[in-house]
């Protein structure tokens, strides 16, 4: 007997992927179209996301896309979060984890989250399907395991380490998705939403005096890319951090 959904998304939990046992398709032209696969459901899952944004995924339009019915997803992913699980853990097993190193423990920190937010990036929106979701299948527990073995290398205690790790993935997370609703807007015809930094800059300074330091230190509220903030506040992270080994 087959495995069943639910024991394919053990299975995953504990070896990886798992085995992949293609579904049959259904309809007149079943035999002469590609079995469906996990494979082929995530990557459709991804070509969705990156040309239309996270919320246009559903299970019903990953099917459309792949010519098949519902039901044929279902022989090989549980439900959509069985679905944006997968995707994370897609994006989580391309980050490259170096090994932890005491001399540069704050670089590779900020080296693993930056990968993990230029892997967030490339697909618009799909940061949402990290929020509020436990780190449990394998390829997501690696970023975990790598994050939290670097800052225990760099000297902090274990306790604030897990917390770090958690503050950090969930900056990254919020950053990204923030990144994406942006340039989205930025790309529609909402231009209300989105100002220009000379527009802030316009609007600050015709602020009733109620605002002093808004309209004194306007030029520092607008400043720098959104970039420029990422690394900020990756680095003030990680220098908050008690117990952390200075680095020159």
């Amino acid at each position: 007997m087959s495995p069943t959904p639910q024991e394919r998304r053990a299975a995953r939990h504990q070896f990886g992927t798992g085995s992949d046992t293609p579904a049959a398709r259904r309809g007149p032209s079943g035999g002469r179209k590609k079995p469906i696969t996990v494979d082929a459901i995530v990557d459709t899952a991804f070509g969705i996301v990156e040309r239309e944004g996270y919320e246009a995924l559903t299970m019903r339009r990953v099917a459309n896309a792949l010519e098949t019915g519902p039901s044929s997803l279902y022989a090989h992913v549980v439900n959509k979060e069985d679905l944006d699980e997968l995707l994370i853990g897609r994006l989580c097993a391309e980050i490259d984890l170096p090994e932890p190193d005491p001399a540069c423990w704050r670089q590779q920190i900020v080296s693993v989250c930056t990968q993990l937010r230029d892997q967030y990036l490339r697909y618009p929106g799909i940061s949402q399907a990290a929020f509020a979701a436990a780190p449990s299948s394998v390829d997501t527990l690696r970023v975990g395991e790598g994050l939290l073995a670097i800052l225990i290398a760099g000297g902090i205690e274990p306790q604030p380490a897990a917390w770090a790790v958690d503050s950090l993935s969930l900056y990254v997370n919020a950053y990204s998705l923030e990144v994406s609703l942006a340039n989205r807007r930025i790309s529609g015809s909402d231009d209300n939403w989105v100002v220009s930094r000379g527009e802030l800059l316009r609007r600050f300074a015709a602020l009733p005096e109620t605002f002093p330091h808004t309209k004194r230190h306007a030029a520092e509220l607008t400043a720098g890319t959104v970039r420029d903030r990422f690394d900020f506040t990756i680095g003030l992270l990680i220098d908050g951090l008690p117990g952390a080994r200075r680095q020159p």
